[in-house]
């Protein structure tokens, strides 16, 4: 999955650096379109001289790489540089840019959608000892958005039932959805499968995790069983497909990216029960 760069670590402690010319930075467009280079399907991503020191704010390190995201509307203009979408980068780039870039994105999101107090409408400021933004008039802080949401790997035998959305991504995927308000994550996966498919589900059991910065997500899978025939009835303004398949039948993901895709395979090869 796209956060699996062992060797390699993420550390993403919040500390109040000032950017060095030898640091990464990240530079997004007003649309969260990343601006970096490209040499043999790797990223070649700015670096500290490309903007002030002033104008960027620490987000991570990777190993002892340290990324800084720029901030303000003056944009960089850089030969050789393109601006590329977060669903470009994902098809485009190795698997470690691609976790490096999804989350700068969604810290640039967060930064850039909380740029006044929701309180008291004050400009905010950025904290100096956590990773917060802070209101310099009543005090509010805001911290990064994350949200959770399942992915549902729902069994009926040997078949696996699969998704496709109506909009957005157009590959096989599974029944998916956000937490609401007042359930837990195990009655998301029940009411989920129920709006999008008609299907009532049991044996409801959690399998893994997945940070998911393209829409500021945390990822939670969970596998479980028809509880039933499993008749079908689609929510066609979600899903534009939705169909039990055969194990040997299912036709995973271009690529390994996603805890959809992983669970996909896992059924597919037959080692559901097998993974722990």
């Amino acid at each position: 999955m796209i956060q699996d760069i062992y060797p390699s670590k993420l550390r993403n402690e919040y500390f109040n650096y000032d950017m060095r010319e030898t640091d990464h930075l990240l530079a997004f467009d007003k649309d969260g379109k990343v601006l970096v280079g490209e040499t043999e399907g790797e990223a070649v991503f700015l670096s500290g001289k490309d903007a002030a020191v002033k104008d960027a704010v620490y987000l991570f390190s990777l190993d002892e790489t340290r990324f800084f995201l720029k901030r303000g509307d003056q944009p960089i203009v850089k030969e050789g540089f393109a601006h590329y979408s977060i669903r470009e980068v994902r098809d485009k780039f190795s698997q470690k840019d691609a976790f490096v870039i999804f989350t700068g994105y969604h810290l640039w999101k967060w930064y850039n959608d909380n740029r006044f107090c929701g309180k008291c409408g004050h400009e905010l400021t950025i904290d100096e000892s956590e990773r917060a933004l802070r209101c310099p008039e009543c005090g509010n802080i805001i911290y990064p958005r994350i949200n959770p949401a399942v992915i549902v790997g729902v069994i009926k035998n040997d078949h696996l039932l699969l998704t496709k959305y109506r909009r957005g991504y157009s590959h096989n995927a599974l029944v998916a959805g956000f937490a609401e308000i007042g359930e837990t994550l195990e009655e998301t996966v029940a009411r989920e499968v129920m709006e999008e498919t008609g299907v009532s589900v049991k044996n409801i059991r959690y399998y893994k995790s997945q940070p998911w910065g393209m829409a500021q997500d945390l990822l939670v899978g969970f596998y479980c069983e028809a509880d039933g025939e499993g008749e079908i009835h689609m929510d066609e303004n979600e899903l534009k497909y939705a169909a039990w398949v055969k194990r040997e039948e299912i036709e995973l993901q271009p690529n390994n990216l996603s805890l959809t895709n992983e669970m996909m395979r896992v059924f597919k090869e037959n080692r559901v029960g097998a993974v722990k």
